[in-house]
């Protein structure tokens, strides 16, 4: 496929400028008998709404687009002079175009190309039509169209570039260098101390013992550096997902949670293949601020039991804050005073990293420089690996207590030692006296099985967009990447994973050079899995709640709220709807509630479209009516443009009605029959409509219903004829 840029910066759409074409373009044989056909099909809007007007695209076209019927505008190819006035009596033509004929070059009739190629154009041009004719009957007849398209797409499937694509690792494995193994490895054991300590408090967040965090951060690592697009993206257990698993578990234990992450890894790896991406373009932004906000919360208030040392169960928002109300005579006081600690201690040692380590004013020579660049790079450090020193400090404060045969705080307790076992999800599991088949655990998931993974795509895609500095973001390559990530972890019992911003930043602030910084993510949480676990037992639950409110507490996005009300005011409405519904229901039916808020005022503004109407006069003085709709007519909109444009004639009742359809750029059967009863009503009070502008296309739909008498036209000096017919019938019609 070729591309080359247009230099459209100042005019419309059908007047382009194709100097860029004319300057790469390898001229034919007969140039100008081919150029004009090749560029009036490469400016189809069919294939140029791929890629934006500002592209075009040469290979691979329909033959026979003509760029008249795509523009309504006539071909700017081969000019002809203006056709001479129709007479009175003449008929109207069923599609006339704007002071143009139809283009000779896509219409297999003369050559009129501006760029005469000399005298044997003649000859050179009809052999080449009688080819391209003789060719397109058999191919037609043969149904060579499809199949030719069946192959082309099969191949693109099959070519290297989709193969690099599709595969990132072969496109930056053979550039790898040292220095960029030096910056991943760096990177990868940044964020691997950074996961640690928030993978087993996640895992408490999903209700899950403290080792299925830790199952979950490391295969998803492995398998992300071969298909992930994002050199930043971490893939690992998030507080999202850890919060979405534990609402949809219902406290059946971890054989859910893992079957979870398999179907929605399955869900993943279809929408990528589909390439149904465009599902989460229905999740606007104040749907997704008010989701994420009260996401934070409900996070923050399930940690919050732990941090006052509570033990009770419940984990939704409403049944957190009634059992801290029924139980908050129990509470422990060194718990309390261990967690406050914490999450002051996490909040400052954020902000350690801004401190600057020099004065205003401040000179020096190179060393005084290396050492300000030292203690700054230190600073950063201490502030990144905040979670792990904090958790590694408190753990040792309760080994220290344990030895003098002390426990004033909650411990995490015993954490299973070793690897998980490599081993297909469970499609049946056991709990209590009942045994659950696959499909009953299906039924029990619900909606979780299709929530999870779209709010999953929604996270890694916005964090891919978020360190992206301008670049694409391949949607399709993530949703498939992190289909296989959840597929595959599935298999090491892990929960559901995605990217998570928060590791996301570390990974770019330590210079990650490419995916691979997840093989040394994964590495040490296999160390630690193998030989540390033990170590784990003494981690005070207090400091894990501390770290996750610490973390989660970023993501309340209610400073968003006051740029949407300045704005436009009406989309804080599914904003509230949607932070209330998560609050109060559940986290899933608030997105849907949300959604479905969302979408019912793009329904309204769908149904009811902007009808202006003005009156004007003609140049041969016929006073009009001038109906002008703003947007595509379809069945919500179809009775209300309807009743609209016969309001207007009522108020004008002798004078015909000229519909403007510039504008309308799509329609659909019902819409079709709205405006056949519109024209059988004009008919039936001897009142003429007439119809400007329509596209082709819409033309086509109306024609369809086979209307009682359908007039439109495109161009000016057309519609004054139609205009002084109308005239003059009216006049010899009795009132």
């Amino acid at each position: 496929m070729t591309k080359y840029k247009l230099n459209n910066a100042a005019r419309a759409p059908p007047q382009v400028a194709l100097t860029a074409y004319l300057a790469h373009a390898p001229r034919p044989p007969c140039g100008a008998c081919a150029l004009p056909a090749r560029l009036a099909a490469s400016l189809a809007k069919r294939e140029t709404d791929k890629f934006g007007l500002n592209e075009l695209k040469i290979d691979g076209l329909e033959r026979g687009v003509c760029l008249c019927e795509q523009f309504n505008g006539g071909c700017k190819l081969c000019p002809r002079p203006a056709p001479a006035p129709a007479p009175a009596h003449a008929p109207a033509p069923a599609t006339a175009l704007d002071d143009k004929q139809p283009c000779a070059a896509c219409r297999g009739a003369a050559c009129g190309s501006p760029y005469p190629n000399g005298a044997e154009c003649g000859a050179e041009c009809g052999a080449a039509g009688a080819r391209a004719d003789a060719g397109g009957s058999a191919e037609a007849g043969a149904g060579g169209g499809w199949r030719r398209g069946a192959v082309r797409r099969a191949r693109a499937c099959c070519s290297a570039k989709t193969l690099l694509r599709r595969l990132p690792i072969l496109a930056w494995l053979p550039d790898y260098t040292p220095r960029k193994g030096l910056a991943d490895l760096i990177a990868g054991v940044t964020v691997g101390l950074t996961v640690i300590p928030q993978a087993i408090a996640y895992a408490g967040v999903a209700g899950l013992p403290p080792q299925y965090g830790l199952y979950s951060s490391f295969m998803a690592c492995f398998v992300y550096a071969a298909f992930g697009s994002v050199k930043d993206s971490a893939i690992g257990p998030t507080a999202i997902a850890a919060i979405l698993t534990r609402e949809n578990l219902h406290g059946l234990g971890p054989e859910f949670a893992v079957l979870l992450a398999f179907l929605s890894g399955c869900v993943e790896l279809l929408m990528g293949i589909l390439q149904l991406g465009f599902l989460i373009d229905f999740i606007s932004g104040p749907v997704s601020v008010g989701f994420t906000s009260a996401a934070a919360i409900i996070i923050a208030t399930t940690q919050v039991k732990d941090v006052l040392g509570l033990s009770f169960p419940g984990g939704k928002f409403l049944q957190v804050w009634t059992g801290l109300y029924e139980h908050i005579g129990e509470t422990r006081l060194w718990d309390t005073v261990l967690g406050v600690s914490c999450i002051a201690l996490l909040l400052l040692l954020r902000k350690v990293k801004d401190i600057k380590v020099y004065r205003a004013g401040e000179t020096g020579g190179a060393g005084s420089g290396r050492l300000r660049a030292a203690i700054a790079q230190a600073l950063w450090f201490l502030s990144t690996t905040r979670n792990i020193l904090v958790v590694l400090v408190c753990a040792a404060l309760a080994y220290y207590f344990d030895t003098k045969q002390q426990t004033p705080f909650v411990l995490t307790g015993e954490v299973k030692p070793g690897l998980p076992q490599l081993a297909p999800p469970p499609f049946s599991a056991t709990v209590g006296n009942h045994t659950y088949t696959f499909m009953e655990m299906a039924s029990t998931l619900g909606s979780a099985i299709f929530v999870v993974p779209l709010l999953s795509i929604l996270e890694n895609i916005a964090l891919a967009k978020v360190f992206s500095e301008g670049k694409y973001v391949d949607a399709t390559q993530e949703m498939l990447a992190l289909g296989v990530c959840n597929i595959a972890s599935a298999f090491v019992e892990s929960m559901p994973v995605s990217g998570a911003l928060s590791r996301g930043a570390v990974n770019h602030a330590s210079g990650v050079a490419t995916p691979a910084g997840g093989l040394y993510t994964g590495a040490l949480v296999l160390l630690a899995l193998q030989y540390f676990t033990p170590y784990f037992f003494y981690i005070p639950k207090a400091s894990l709640a501390a770290v996750i409110i610490a973390a989660v507490v970023f993501m309340m996005e209610l400073h968003v709220f006051k740029p949407i009300w300045r704005t436009k005011k009406l989309d804080i409405i599914p904003a509230v709807v949607t932070f209330a519904a998560c609050l109060l229901t559940r986290l899933e039916l608030g997105i849907v509630i949300g959604i479905a808020v969302n979408l019912v005022f793009l329904l309204y503004a769908s149904a009811r479209p902007s009808v202006r109407v003005t009156t004007a006069v003609s140049a041969d003085g016929v006073h009009h009516v001038v109906a002008t709709v703003d947007r595509a007519l379809a069945f919500p909109s179809a009775e209300y443009v309807r009743r609209a444009l016969r309001k207007a004639a009522e108020r004008h009742t002798r004078a015909p009605l000229v519909l403007d359809a510039s504008h309308v750029q799509a329609a659909d059967f019902t819409a079709a029959k709205g405006i056949k009863s519109l024209i059988e009503d004009f008919h039936a009070r001897g009142q003429t409509i007439i119809f400007y502008n329509v596209k082709p296309s819409i033309a086509e739909v109306f024609r369809g219903v086979r209307p009682r008498e359908f007039l439109h036209c495109s161009c000016r000096a057309e519609l004054d004829r139609l205009l002084l017919e109308a005239q003059r019938r009216a006049k010899q019609t009795p009132p």
